[in-house]
């Protein structure tokens, strides 16, 4: 009777220990899986480089330094090339956790534009100023961009993910400045756009924008882009 007891004792500390080790392993094996999962899952933050056209949707012909007021043919072409990069910068993945998939990310970029291009008179001209400094010559028309935005990012976790910028902050230089000698603007960006996954943290997009100046060059700086990107995750 007594070597059935002790026995009975023996089967039960070997379960006991049975459980108490797959337990552990199973705890360890866990937290594995999760510092594996920390190491797979991406940030959301990118880089990106943009390009495409552009168009003022006012040409600035007519102008002191940018035809000399027409004196000898106006620059008065309003479509172009853009260029640009930027960050985007996660902030959360789902809106604080009230809307899973939509995320929402700072955008910081950069981007210059070249709207035009003319041999043309200009402030130096002597029709203009009166003063025996020459005649025409080429003017360039080009503007720089510094902005930030919020995008709101939809579809995260998947490989294809549009994306909107409800209202976003500029702010531009222009050149050459304005018959006043203003150069400097603020306004505000529209847009909306879509990427797609190429491969790893590789992503294609398509991209189109409003940007809607508060002209204080005494210039219409209002314009409007569309193009293509390829950002970097990291």
């Amino acid at each position: 009777m007594q070597a059935l007891r002790s026995r009975g004792n023996i089967r039960v500390w070997a379960v006991v220990l049975s459980l108490a080790a797959a337990s552990a392993f199973s705890g360890g094996e866990t937290a594995l899986a999760q510092d594996t999962t920390k190491e797979t899952t991406t940030t959301g933050n990118r880089v990106f480089f943009r390009g495409g056209y552009g168009e003022l949707l006012s040409d600035r012909a007519g102008e002191l330094i940018t035809d000399g007021h027409g004196a000898a043919g106006k620059n008065d072409g309003n479509g172009g090339y853009y260029i640009g990069g930027g960050a985007d910068l996660m902030l959360t993945k789902d809106l604080w956790g009230m809307m899973p998939g939509v995320a929402l990310v700072g955008e910081i970029g950069m981007e210059f534009k070249r709207w035009a291009s003319a041999n043309v008179a200009n402030g130096d001209t002597t029709g203009v100023t009166g003063v025996s400094n020459g005649g025409v010559s080429k003017v360039q028309l080009t503007m720089l961009t510094v902005s930030v935005a919020p995008k709101v990012k939809f579809r995260q976790g998947t490989d294809f993910q549009p994306w909107i910028i409800p209202a976003g902050l500029d702010f531009h230089v222009i050149s050459p400045t304005s018959s006043q000698i203003n150069y400097l603007d603020i306004g505000v960006q529209f847009g909306g756009g879509a990427e797609f996954r190429v491969w790893k943290e590789l992503w294609l997009g398509l991209d189109s924008r409003f940007h809607l100046a508060s002209n204080q060059t005494n210039t219409v700086n209002n314009y409007w882009t569309t193009g293509i990107y390829g950002a970097i995750g990291f």
